[in-house]
C-alpha cells in the first residue's frame, strides 16, 4: 500500500508540474499549459473523441476478422467461403417494395428524375444496407460463440445533472445529460430519437436536460427561462415538450404555452419578470463550456459524448456498451 501511495504521489506531482509548464512569455507574462488547455477545452475534447473513434473503428476491423478467422477455421473453410456462405447468401436481393419506398422517401432529392433512371442505384444501396446489417448480425453471433470483450475505453468527462429535474431512476445504470436549446433545428428533429431511446431502455436510462441557449438565438434563453419558471411550479416535462413542439417561442407564445399547461399565470409571470432564474441557465452554460460543448443538441451518455443529432442506433450503441460496462 506504501508503495501505491507513493506512486499515486508522484502522479499527482507530474501532472501538477505539466500542467504548469510555461509555453511562452511575453514580456513579464507567463503562459502555462494549463491556461492553454483549458481555453482549448472544447477542442481538445473533439480530438479526443476523434482519436478514440479512429481506434475503435481499427479495433472493431480487427475484432471481426479475428471472429471470421476462428469460425472459418472451425468449419474447415476460407474466411472468403464463411463470407459467401453467412453474408452474401443470406441477403436477398431487394423487392419492388422495398425500391419503391425509398424512391418515394427521396423524391426531392431525386430532383425529378424517375424511378428507371435512378433503379439500379437504389438497388445497388439496398443491396449493400443489407450486408452491412447481416455482417453486424453474424458477427453479434459469433460474439456469443467466442466470447469477447473490449477494454478500450471512450474518453469521458464529468458532468453534473444541473438544476432541472431528471427523468428515470436515481440509481439507473445510465445517466444521459443533453445541452440543448429550444430554437435549435436539429435539437427539435432529435427529440423523436431521445423518447425512443427512453422508451427503449425504461428504468434503465436516466436522462436530464440542460439548457445551452446559443447566442444567435434569440429567443431561446427567454425560452428557457420560461421552462424553469413551469419547473418551480412542478411542471417543467410538460411546459418542456411544449416549448420543442412550438414553432413560435415569442414572449406571447410562452404566456400561452403556460395556459395551456395549466399554470398558475400570475406566479408564471412573476418569475419571468424577476428572471433570477436566469443564473440556472448561467450554470448550465459554464457546465456545457467546461465539458467541451460547442454546439447544441450535445449529450453525454455516462459522460461519453454524442455531438448533434444522432440516430438511435448510434444512442443505442454507446448506451448497450455502458450497460454492458455495468454488468461487468
Amino acid at each position: 500500500m506504501r508503495i501505491t501511495a507513493i506512486a499515486l504521489l508522484a502522479l499527482g506531482l507530474l501532472s501538477s508540474v505539466a500542467a504548469a509548464e510555461p509555453l511562452a512569455t511575453v514580456g513579464d507574462k507567463t503562459i502555462t499549459r494549463a491556461e492553454v488547455e483549458a481555453a482549448a477545452k472544447s477542442e481538445l475534447a473533439e480530438v479526443e473523441v476523434a482519436r478514440y473513434e479512429a481506434l475503435r473503428q481499427q479495433l472493431d476491423e480487427m475484432v471481426a476478422l479475428a471472429l471470421f478467422e476462428q469460425e472459418a477455421k472451425a468449419r474447415g473453410v476460407t474466411v472468403e467461403k464463411l463470407t459467401e456462405v453467412e453474408i452474401i447468401a443470406k441477403v436477398p436481393p431487394p423487392t419492388d417494395a422495398e425500391i419503391q419506398k425509398v424512391y418515394d422517401e427521396n423524391k426531392e432529392q431525386m430532383q425529378g428524375a424517375t424511378l428507371d433512371k435512378v433503379k439500379d442505384q437504389i438497388v445497388e444501396y439496398l443491396s449493400r444496407r443489407g450486408l452491412g446489417e447481416r455482417q453486424v448480425a453474424f458477427i453479434a453471433e459469433l460474439k456469443k460463440k467466442y466470447p469477447t470483450k473490449i477494454a478500450l475505453r471512450a474518453p469521458t468527462v464529468e458532468v453534473a445533472l444541473g438544476s432541472t429535474p431528471a427523468k428515470g431512476k436515481a440509481d439507473a445504470p445510465v445517466t444521459i445529460i443533453e445541452f440543448s436549446d429550444y430554437e435549435c433545428a436539429f435539437c427539435k428533429k432529435v427529440e423523436p430519437t431521445v423518447q425512443e431511446v427512453l422508451k427503449t431502455y425504461g428504468d434503465k436510462v436516466r436522462f436530464a436536460y440542460r439548457n445551452y441557449p446559443l447566442p444567435f438565438h434569440a429567443e431561446a434563453r427567454p425560452a428557457a427561462l420560461a421552462a424553469l419558471c413551469a419547473n418551480e411550479q412542478g411542471k417543467f416535462w410538460a411546459y418542456h415538450d411544449k416549448l420543442i413542439a412550438a414553432t413560435d417561442l415569442t414572449a406571447a407564445n410562452l404566456q400561452q404555452i403556460a395556459t395551456a399547461t395549466g399554470l398558475d399565470r400570475k406566479k408564471f409571470d412573476a418569475c419571468i419578470k424577476e428572471a433570477k432564474l436566469n443564473a440556472v441557465i448561467d450554470q448550465d452554460l459554464q457546465a456545457g463550456e467546461a465539458a467541451g460543448v460547442n454546439g447544441t443538441p450535445a449529450f453525454f451518455i455516462n459522460g461519453r459524448m454524442l455531438d448533434g443529432a444522432q440516430p438511435f442506433e448510434k444512442f443505442k450503441e454507446v448506451i448497450d456498451e455502458e450497460l454492458d460496462a455495468a454488468k461487468s
